[in-house]
């Protein structure tokens, strides 16, 4: 069963270098965060092999957040081989995100 990938400062770099990284900038007290965190869950599982899901806590990681500009949560980054090549802000539905990551596949 696939699980997403919990980034931080010290992994971000090794784990977005090659291939596809969807990466999930949220923080617990966010509301539209918490609707899209089951949604993650399930594209970890369905992506598993094929893409890193991963989830970025922006509260413990200012560095990371700060480094991709990121002002509003939840924002979607989809990177390929550790550039970032599209973004999304705000809560989605599954299908847009699982279109977004099949574009860059």
């Amino acid at each position: 069963m696939g699980q997403y990938i919990e980034l931080t400062s010290e992994n971000f770099d090794s784990v977005t270098k090659e291939g596809i990284a969807v990466v999930d900038f949220w923080a617990p007290w966010c509301g539209p965060c918490r609707m899209l965190a089951p949604v993650i869950d399930e594209l970890a599982n369905e992506y598993e092999g094929k893409a890193a899901i991963c989830k970025v806590n922006t509260d413990e990681q200012d560095e990371l957040s700060a480094k991709f500009g990121i002002r509003s949560i939840p924002t979607i980054l989809f990177m390929k081989n550790g550039q970032v090549v599209d973004q999304m802000v705000g809560a989605t539905s599954k299908q847009e995100i699982m279109k977004k990551i099949d574009a860059i596949a």
